[in-house]
């Protein structure tokens, strides 16, 4: 009974959220606590939901607190160099666009941190992408899977919950599967590649608002990358609230774009449309910027991410003290401070509501014991002859699971059982643990991730539509790993 509730109230929340019935927010909290009361255990909503609120109410201080560090640190424009770069690299053309964003996104995620990765590339590509006209979807969906790869480094965490539930060594995990990892990237970079390519087929002529003549810029994609120099000062990180900048997401590709309104061949969207839209070009002389400083903050990022890597205080810790640190040092006038605070008080609250709702869903889902009569009938129904093929078993399960149930869940719950399964066929548990990292390219879409939220709300993008076109994609790369793998004999 539990299991057949915990797989319908998945589904009940997916199929309203794609269908855009209800916002993300309503449907982490009401569905579960409808489904509770179906299982027979309204009586216990609320224990479940303290208990969910306290595990994640960590995660929440993290990502309240990282989003104002790294929006303080684009508003004083440390990350400009490394936009221009991406800039000069993408010419006002879809495809480079696309390929760009996958290789800021793979990158950036060196860090380890998701929420990070989100922000820093969508600050850095959102305004090329409203600029061009651009499908947003595919923006968030080459970022998700580009990360949701490199999310399987030691310090991302999946690899050392591995290697905690199954008494291994991290680096005996990960390092076999570094070629199988770098061909879930290829084919991250092969996908922006192919995205872009489609983007650029539905986009047509490109041009550059604002940048110069319109006259000038009618003619094909070399004629704008001509122009691109001059243009590029328009084109940096939006600092302040213009970094989360609203636009109807786009569809996907091929579809309505989600930057500047209608599908089809159409250039970018006129500056004034934008303008109404609550998008503004950096100026490279704004208030904000703090170029004296410049060293300081770098220095500042680079002590705060070592620090997580080498795990010396808990992350919400030092993303705490990060932005307390950055916004005295940046910004010593109170004013100031509150007025940074202020511009990125949209996201905060927004992430940390999600975050909150999403307790009461994996609340609920661990309280009724949903997850575990879950995964013990997929287990369960594994055939016995599938004993000594237990590793692709793993891989294979690894999609869903870990779409559908958080990390926690199912290293900690389900590997353990499918490694013990292993075992008993001959199967390494390292075999086990190298399979359960297939599915993390998928994982990262999860609605059940905290970092998607930062992804999607900073992008101006539904849900939904990240979803039903990042799924697909992504999935597609998990199975290249797995394949990847086997191919090369490390699963």
């Amino acid at each position: 009974m539990l299991t057949f509730l915990g797989f319908a109230m998945i589904a009940t929340f997916l199929v309203l959220i794609m269908m855009k019935k209800m916002s993300p927010i309503a449907a982490l909290v009401l569905i579960p606590a409808l489904f509770c009361v179906f299982a027979g255990k309204g009586a216990h909503l609320g224990d479940y939901v303290i208990d969910g609120v306290g595990k994640l109410a960590p995660t929440a201080a993290m990502l309240m607190f990282a989003i104002v560090y790294f929006g303080v640190m684009i508003d004083v424009g440390l990350f400009d160099p490394i936009v221009r770069g991406i800039l000069r690299f993408c010419k006002a053309d879809p495809m480079r666009v696309v390929v760009g964003t996958a290789v800021l996104a793979a990158i950036v995620s060196l860090d380890g941190d998701g929420s990070t990765t989100f922000m820093i590339t969508v600050s850095a590509m959102y305004p090329l992408y409203k600029r061009l006209g651009l499908s947003l979807v595919v923006m968030t969906g080459v970022a998700a899977t580009a990360n949701g790869v490199m999310n399987t480094l030691p310090w991302g965490g999946p690899t050392a919950r591995a290697a905690t539930a199954l008494k291994l060594d991290a680096g005996d995990i990960f390092v076999p599967m570094i070629p199988a990892l770098a061909a879930g990237l290829v084919c991250v970079f092969v996908l922006a590649y192919v995205l872009g390519l489609r983007e650029r087929r539905r986009v047509g002529a490109l041009a550059l608002p604002g940048a110069v003549d319109d006259e000038k810029v009618a003619g094909s994609v070399e004629a704008v990358a001509d122009v691109e120099a001059t243009a590029e000062a328009e084109l940096l990180v939006v600092a302040g609230k213009g970094a989360t900048a609203s636009g109807a997401a786009g569809a996907g590709a091929g579809g309505t774009s989600g930057a500047g309104g209608a599908g089809g061949a159409a250039s970018a969207a006129p500056v004034a449309e934008e303008e109404e839209d609550g998008f503004q070009g950096l100026d490279p002389h704004r208030a904000t910027l703090r170029p004296r400083l410049y060293w300081f903050n770098a220095v500042l990022t680079v002590a705060l991410l070592t620090a997580m890597i080498m795990e010396l205080l808990p992350i919400p810790v030092l993303f705490l003290l990060g932005a307390a640190l950055a916004l005295t040092v940046n910004y010593p006038n109170m004013a100031d401070q509150k007025a940074r605070i202020a511009a990125h008080a949209d996201n905060v609250l927004n992430v940390a509501g999600m975050v909150f709702a999403a307790a009461v869903f994996t609340g609920v889902l661990s309280g009724t014991g949903m997850v575990k009569d879950m995964a013990g009938w997929l287990v369960g129904a594994i055939p016995d002859g599938m004993g000594p093929h237990m590793a692709l078993v793993t891989g294979l399960l690894s999609l869903p699971l870990t779409y559908f149930m958080s990390n926690d869940g199912f290293y900690f719950g389900v590997l353990p059982v499918l490694a013990e399964a292993g075992a008993a066929h001959g199967v390494s548990p390292l075999e086990i643990a190298r399979a359960s990292l297939v599915g993390q390219a998928l994982h990262m879409s999860s609605p059940l991730v905290p970092a998607v939220y930062v992804l999607v709300g900073m992008a101006k993008v539904e849900f939904g539509d990240h979803t039903r076109f990042t799924v697909k994609w992504a999935a597609l790369t998990s199975l290249v790993v797995l394949g990847a793998g086997m191919l090369f004999g490390i699963i």
